[in-house]
């Protein structure tokens, strides 16, 4: 079965390079990926496929069943972009200006349609059914898998049992193409936005007697609150607090009334999370209250930290070795990026997987989120394939 799943990945290849261009070109922002929804499900019906529209909104659902009895998995993809104009000159580059697939769902998507062309030629040799997730709105909270767990998806569907687990799959330009990285336990970092606003009394620089400072409070504040992170932090419980953006609207002559900060504060554990939240709030308030001053604090709380079940990831891991061989997978360091597959996660045993896409020899080398990101294309060969052969591997294991 292995040599077989090889063989369909390179006859499906041109065609899974193909649609990746295509949705490439088309890039949606959450929630409003009609066309790229449409694209996916018009290819699932032309292999036979009867997909489900319109969950949370602009996601697609579809089964593949085995023909022999098995559990449910499900596989998820992301199909939304991000507002970032792209500086590529490749002939397929966004026709959407401001958007751009900069974060890969492009190929995750093309990935798994690749797949599911896989698996409906092995159908009958599948143990149980591949549910298929084409998921909107991972970039932008509160995150389309929440809004899809919401509209049932983790639940029976369509005659199938609720899935035992879940796999996601995600490209990562720091590996190279034809390598897998996989981690078992805490992977990915929650990510919560801090909003402060410090309260002063403003007015000429020359009578700063006559004031209260509250550029001065937020060097205060800052330096307090990296503080909660040094000496609160448990030992065991890495995270991060940054602040990205400060806004005081003076002059050289001018102390302004207030000062914004922004900042984004990241963890891998959800009890250190939340308290850390308390002590951010209390550190901020009591550090501006000491110079007179008062401080407005706003935690946007968003995607929870995204934790792969170990014995999922085990299972993944052998299988990469199987596909791939041992020197070509990765086992992968904590990622502070963030993720709502986390969501999925935190209901049943999942595990979020790597795919190097990266090559430094061809220029390949821009990060996620960036202008000038894209793949060597090379990978939509290993990406679809491998995750046939976990699906098809899936259900014939009872090691979990």
């Amino acid at each position: 079965m292995l040599d077989r799943i090889r063989s369909l990945a390179d006859e499906f290849f041109p065609e899974v390079v193909r649609l990746r261009r295509a949705i490439h070109r088309k890039p949606e922002l959450a929630f409003e990926e009609n066309e790229t929804a449409a694209l996916v499900a018009e290819t699932l019906r032309g292999i036979g496929l009867d997909p489900r529209t319109g969950v949370a909104k602009t996601g697609v659902v579809a089964h593949i069943v085995g023909g022999k009895p098995g559990p449910t998995l499900a596989l998820r993809a992301d199909i939304d972009a991000l507002p970032i104009q792209e500086e590529n000159d490749f002939e397929f580059v966004s026709e959407n200006a401001g958007s751009m697939h900069a974060c890969g769902h492009d190929a995750h998507t093309s990935s798994l349609l690749g797949t599911a062309m896989i698996l409906s030629q092995i159908k009958e040799e599948l143990s149980g059914s591949i549910r298929l997730i084409f998921q909107p709105s991972e970039e932008k909270l509160p995150g389309g898998a929440k809004v899809m767990i919401e509209d049932g998806v983790l639940a029976e569907m369509n005659g199938q049992s609720a899935p035992k687990h879940i796999l996601g799959q995600h490209v990562f330009p720091q590996l190279p193409v034809g390598t897998l990285g996989v981690r078992s336990g805490p992977f990915m970092a929650s990510a919560d936005e801090i909003y402060l606003t410090i309260r002063g009394k403003g007015g000429h620089a020359a009578a700063p007697q006559e004031l209260i400072d509250p550029v001065l409070v937020q060097a205060h504040v800052i330096t307090a609150l990296q503080a909660v992170i040094s000496r609160n932090r448990p030992p065991d419980q890495p995270s991060i607090l940054s602040f990205g953006k400060i806004i005081a609207e003076g002059a050289t002559n001018i102390i302004p009334n207030d000062v914004q900060l922004i900042g984004t504060f990241r963890a891998m554990d959800e009890d250190w999370r939340y308290r850390a939240h308390e002590l951010i709030r209390q550190t901020a308030t009591h550090t501006a209250k000491a110079f007179g001053a008062t401080c407005d604090v706003e935690i946007l709380v968003g995607y929870p930290a995204l934790s792969n079940d170990p014995e999922t990831a085990r299972f993944v891991r052998s299988t990469a070795v199987d596909y791939v061989g041992e020197e070509y997978v990765v086992d992968l360091p904590m990622w502070y990026a963030s993720e709502d597959f986390a969501w999925y996660t935190q209901q049943i045993p999942g595990a979020f997987y790597v795919l190097g896409v990266g090559n430094e020899a061809a220029g390949i080398t821009h990060g996620l989120h960036t202008p000038l990101f894209t793949i060597d294309e090379e990978a939509l060969r290993l990406g679809p394939g491998f995750m046939a052969y976990v699906a098809w591997k899936h259900g014939r294991t009872d090691d979990f």
